[in-house]
């Protein structure tokens, strides 16, 4: 009986009237402040994680899982493909010729990435193709030097179908004149939109023009598709010992890594300054503690006459504080799991109501905001809200231990 002492007496005093009126705003300032803390970390580490898989699905979705290149460049691409497509785990292997240049119309000029390709080719490997806004990538005929770029970028240049712009090579012709800079003009034959970054810096010619425009002899590699993006590093990791040291083998966290590694960083940046709310919430409680020790000190000083050792008294003191934050960090939870499930949905209904799109598509890749949870994420968080509970109970439990009954009951 006595070992469930503790625990009752500090639930009871967890629900009990205060005379102190100030003591009980503090303890529900503290419950109040754990469970806006949980529930803010909640939320908006799962707007981070939606906002991580939308790039990842979106620019993934263009950009190759993985790249095998060789030197010298590849004269005939099939006997590649036919060895990287022997892998289980792959799609598709489609060539390509790659390089930076400056794209310039009227009074605007661009770097930009060019891409030479095959554009049925390419369709196994990408979605591009589907996310045509006008024309089509099959208009892309060897010797017709015709482009198709992203949307944002032929807006930025006031571009349409059928206009000819100018693409200058970073390689410079040395002459008896002098020194120049290979120019060719290329036709517009069509514009795509797949909602990110590429839209404004990448641009497909034929595979065939990208070797006469870069004098390349050529392929400068394989695009490959795998079945899971998420596998791919393991994937061609795997592709890399069975080809041996003759190519060169990236994966797309190699191409996107440092893209990726900002929002994981900035999503543990903006976690670590959110978990100062719980810190706060944590150290309210100990505040609430400290004055309830400081009102309670008769009943302490009763308790240890009655036979409760000092251990015990601590015990109490520590069940009230952690059952504060218990309570704070339950709340919390349910209330930042059912924002973050459902919060799309609340700001497509919030958008409705007050008239104004949050998210203009002009301007962002994305029309609504994306909400991820992870449960892996719920439990942290109240793993460490209900750490910074217990460690805020201590102290004032620990100073509750050391009261003596003697000195407590002197003037009572």
């Amino acid at each position: 009986m006595l070992t469930n002492i503790p625990l009752y007496i500090g639930l009871r005093y967890t629900r009990a009237k205060r005379r102190n009126q100030f003591i009980s705003f503090i303890s529900a300032f503290s419950l109040i402040g754990m469970a806006l803390g949980v529930m803010a970390l909640i939320i908006v580490l799962s707007v981070m994680n939606g906002f991580d898989r939308e790039m990842k699905e979106r620019i993934l979705s263009v950009v190759p899982h993985g790249l095998v290149d060789q030197k010298p460049l590849l004269h005939d691409w099939h006997l590649l493909a036919e060895q990287v497509e022997q892998h289980p785990r792959v799609v598709a292997a489609a060539p390509y010729l790659a390089s930076t240049v400056m794209i310039s119309y009227a009074d605007g000029v661009e770097a930009v990435e060019l891409q030479g390709i095959i554009p049925e080719e390419e369709a196994r490997v990408s979605i591009v193709d589907k996310r045509m806004l006008v024309g089509d990538m099959a208009l892309l005929q060897p010797g017709e030097y015709g482009i198709v770029m992203g949307r944002i970028l032929a807006s930025r240049l006031a571009l349409a179908p059928g206009d000819k712009i100018r693409i200058t090579s970073p390689d410079i012709n040395i002459t008896p004149l002098g020194a120049f800079t290979r120019t060719r003009h290329f036709t517009l034959v069509g514009v795509f939109e797949v909602g990110a970054l590429v839209d404004s810096n990448l641009v497909f010619i034929h595979l065939d023009d990208a070797k006469r425009f870069l004098r390349q002899p050529g392929a400068q590699g394989l695009h490959v598709k795998t079945d899971n993006m998420l596998d791919a590093p393991l994937i061609m990791s795997d592709i890399r010992q069975r080809l041996g040291d003759s190519v060169q083998v990236k994966d797309w966290s190699q191409t996107q890594g440092s893209l990726f590694q900002a929002v994981k960083m900035e999503k543990m940046v903006v976690g670590a300054l959110l978990l100062i709310i719980i810190a706060v919430a944590a150290f309210n409680i100990v505040s609430s503690l400290v004055l309830m020790v400081a009102d309670k000190r008769s009943d302490i000083a009763v308790l240890r006459t009655l036979g409760l050792s000092a251990r015990q008294v601590m015990a109490i003191f520590v069940v009230q504080g952690s059952a504060v934050g218990f309570f704070g960090t339950l709340v919390g939870a349910l209330l930042g799991c059912f924002v973050a499930l459902t919060l799309t949905s609340l700001m497509n209904v919030l958008q409705q109501w007050v008239g104004v799109q949050v998210f203009d598509p002009d301007v962002y890749f994305i029309t609504q905001l994306p909400s991820v949870l992870m449960w892996q994420d719920v439990v942290v968080i109240c793993a460490m809200a209900l750490s910074l509970s217990f460690l805020a109970t201590l102290y004032p439990a620990y100073r509750a231990a050391r009261i003596e009954p003697a000195e407590a009951l002197r003037y009572e």
